[in-house]
């Protein structure tokens, strides 16, 4: 077949990208926003088009335990979640990357409870972090057809072999439709063959997975757990590397710089609001003001190397949190000045935090933000989280 367009949500080209990559079992429940999802693909499995075992369970805690099963058979697998479900995961979680079994799953960020919200942060995700999985943010629906092809490469490579997060902001993505490119399925098949692995149930070569571990031993399985974990950049540069030069696109594998080779300010944004950033940077450096944008694509493994590699220029680095760690600042500033310690001349750093359930950011405030970055003083001993778009202040 070959490749077309079409008008599509973010939802759809995920489902299509799933479809593309031909899974073997499909574990779904709905939640909004990301039911569409799982939607689509009870579609085109009826219909013939993908070839998949799919089962309609009764909980997001069943569907993780699903395709841990069946990905413990040596199959290709897919799971879709929502802010609560996620939560309704766990358990099952650190069970699928302590196994090194490489699950995908796509997430759709959403706010979680109390209070209730259907709408879009980044907390369901993050409060999941140290889980074991590998975590990925995509902009838009183009990023996310193309990324749960690449999520699959990743994921099974031998080197890897651990599960993989696509998240996708809550109906500003899910539900926004845009035009997107859709491969053809010689090509995928092509760029992504048949998953085989060694690490699988099978009864012509008896093995046990998902096994215990006293204080004896525990420590060297977490120790080579870590180890590979820290190798899995260069997979995902790779990857991104071969993709662009198979269809044309590439999204700078770990991060995506913009503007950041001689920029004094720098901010660091994940996920949609990207875009509207990008545009904030062009209108600035227009204006003179020598801003630039540090799109962060992967939170774990995170892009250390990227982080130290920013030029000497850099004065200032603020970072666009869509969470709180309760009690101390956004994770992803937590995470951002911890790689930044290691550099020996550290730029000053301010967290900025909104966009929680959904509220907009606007370009304006993304142009104030900028200009604190350029006049921020890095002695000055005032808070350096700052929550944006508050009512009351």
């Amino acid at each position: 077949m070959t490749g077309y367009q079409d008008f599509i949500c973010g939802d759809e080209a995920i489902a299509l990208g799933v479809k593309l990559a031909r899974p073997n079992v499909i574990a779904a429940y709905p939640i909004t926003p990301q039911t569409i999802v799982v939607e689509k693909l009870s579609e085109y499995v009826e219909d013939g088009s993908l070839k998949s075992e799919y089962i309609h369970v009764e909980s997001e805690h069943s569907a993780i335990m699903a395709v841990l099963g069946a990905s413990a058979m040596g199959v290709r697998t897919f799971t879709a979640t929502s802010s609560q479900g996620l939560l309704y995961m766990v358990e099952g979680l650190p069970f699928v990357s302590g196994g090194r079994f490489p699950v995908v799953m796509m997430n759709a960020n959403r706010v979680i409870a109390v209070p209730w919200s259907i709408f879009n942060d980044h907390n369901d995700s993050l409060a999941v972090l140290n889980l074991g999985w590998i975590q990925m943010y995509v902009e838009d629906a183009q990023e996310a057809l193309d990324m749960v092809i690449q999520a699959y490469k990743i994921a099974e490579d031998p080197a890897v072999s651990t599960p993989l997060m696509i998240n996708l902001d809550g109906f500003v993505l899910t539900h926004t439709y845009e035009l997107v490119d859709i491969p053809g399925q010689d090509l995928v098949d092509k760029f992504l063959p048949p998953y085989v692995t060694t690490n699988k149930l099978s009864l012509e070569k008896p093995m046990s997975v998902c096994i215990g571990a006293g204080p004896d031993w525990h420590t060297e399985f977490r120790y080579k757990q870590q180890t590979d974990f820290m190798q899995i950049g260069k997979v995902i540069n790779n990857v991104d590397a071969e993709f662009a030069e198979m269809f044309g696109r590439s999204y700078g594998g770990l991060v995506e710089k913009y503007f950041c080779d001689d920029a004094e300010a720098i901010l660091v944004t994940m996920g949609s609001v990207t875009s509207t950033v990008r545009a904030v940077v062009d209108k600035m450096r227009l204006a003179g003001y020598k801003v630039g944008l540090l799109k962060l694509r992967f939170m774990r493994p995170f892009p250390l190397e990227e982080m130290l590699s920013l030029s000497d220029s850099v004065k200032t680095i603020g970072v666009l949190d869509k969470d709180v760690s309760y009690g101390f600042e956004g994770t992803v500033f937590t995470n951002v000045n911890s790689a930044l310690s290691r550099k020996k001349c550290s730029p000053a750093t301010v967290n900025f935090i909104g966009g929680l359930a959904g509220r907009n950011i606007s370009q304006n405030n993304f142009e104030d933000m900028f200009l604190e970055l350029l006049k921020f003083d890095s002695s000055s001993t005032e808070d350096r989280v700052k929550f944006i778009n508050l009512r009351w202040e």
